[in-house]
């Protein structure tokens, strides 16, 4: 019983929208977190909140990052690569003269 009336709060019919309670609506889904549109008894679309939608986004494309450094570190040929010091005189820098960043300008 308690299956139901959870997916109960979580659906909402695209008719209440067009009886004027979309503001309840967006309000529900800032509070209470996401819903499924329901047109027709069949899904149509999630409403969620802007920030619960920039946190979804940035977990993928942290996902995303994720699996294409491991696709690029299996298939690297360690030959390629060189030692501190080689890439220190390859671009005329000495990384201990190089200020750390602070956390926070690191976006």
């Amino acid at each position: 019983m308690n299956f139901v009336k959870e997916l109960s709060n979580k659906t909402v019919s695209i008719s209440e929208f067009n009886r004027g309670l979309a503001g309840r609506i967006f309000d529900d889904v800032k509070v209470n977190g996401s819903k499924v549109v329901l047109k027709n008894n069949t899904p149509e679309c999630i409403l969620v909140s802007p920030d619960e939608y920039t946190k979804l986004i940035d977990e993928l494309e942290d996902a995303r990052d994720i699996m294409l450094a491991n696709t690029r570190m299996s298939s690297m040929d360690k030959s390629d690569l060189i030692s501190q010091d080689e890439f220190e005189e390859a671009f005329h820098i000495d990384l201990n003269e190089v200020s750390p960043l602070d956390e926070d300008e690191i976006e």
